[in-house]
């Protein structure tokens, strides 16, 4: 039986203040799991760790110090995913990370190919907090996000909010509170990744009931 969940993951940078607006994007994105770990008794914690390697350094130690918990991996693939490898054969193709023995494949998440990736599922969201002046001619039409290579997302991101109030796309300043708004189904539909990280969450770990129909 699942008692605790611990999401280690990429981003946030190197200051305090910065890890927790991402903590607080994330924890908004992934409010509907969170809520139903809750109502089960089951504990909730998100770690953000900055580097990946800090990533998955803290999660190998996390394997350690909270046994009795789920630990969970997800960062950033860098690169396509090809679809004859699992999240631990591409972090080890790419990363040279070895999946620690003790677990599989369940407990090891990529966003494809950087998290903004899933920024750009959301067009509507995006619209909606840069307001006038975003140029929505940017945005790719796709409804596969993670075919988008990972050196065109930022500055996909950067030309589409230039003129806007806010200035160009700031990954500090900006995902943290895009997160918190994105539209979970719509990142799910557009990213196989995203949305293996939810299904593995409520069907594989019985956090709450799938009712989507996704598989």
């Amino acid at each position: 039986m699942v008692t605790a969940i611990r999401i280690y993951i990429e981003g946030g940078g190197d200051k305090k203040e910065q890890k927790a607006m991402l903590r607080k994007g994330f924890s908004k994105f992934l409010e509907s799991i969170s809520n139903a770990a809750r109502h089960q008794n089951i504990g909730w914690n998100i770690i953000i760790c900055g580097t990946r390697s800090n990533a998955f350094r803290d999660f190998r130690n996390g394997l350690k110090s909270h046994p009795e918990a789920v630990n969970i991996l997800l960062v950033d693939a860098e690169a396509p995913v090809k679809k004859v490898d699992s999240p631990w054969q591409h972090l080890k193709s790419r990363d040279n990370w070895d999946r620690p023995v003790e677990i599989n494949d369940d407990f090891c998440h990529l966003m494809v190919q950087t998290m903004e990736a899933w920024l750009l599922a959301d067009l509507d969201n995006l619209k909606k907090f840069y307001g006038q002046g975003f140029q929505e001619s940017a945005i790719p039409k796709t409804n596969n996000i993670e075919a988008i290579e990972k050196d065109k997302l930022e500055p996909i991101l950067k030309i589409a909010s230039r003129h806007t109030s806010k200035g160009e796309y700031h990954k500090i300043n900006h995902a943290s509170k895009l997160l918190e708004s994105l539209d979970v189904d719509k990142v799910r539909q557009a990213s196989h990744y995203c949305d293996r990280l939810f299904t593995t969450l409520k069907n594989k770990f019985n956090i709450g009931k799938e009712n989507s129909g996704q598989s």
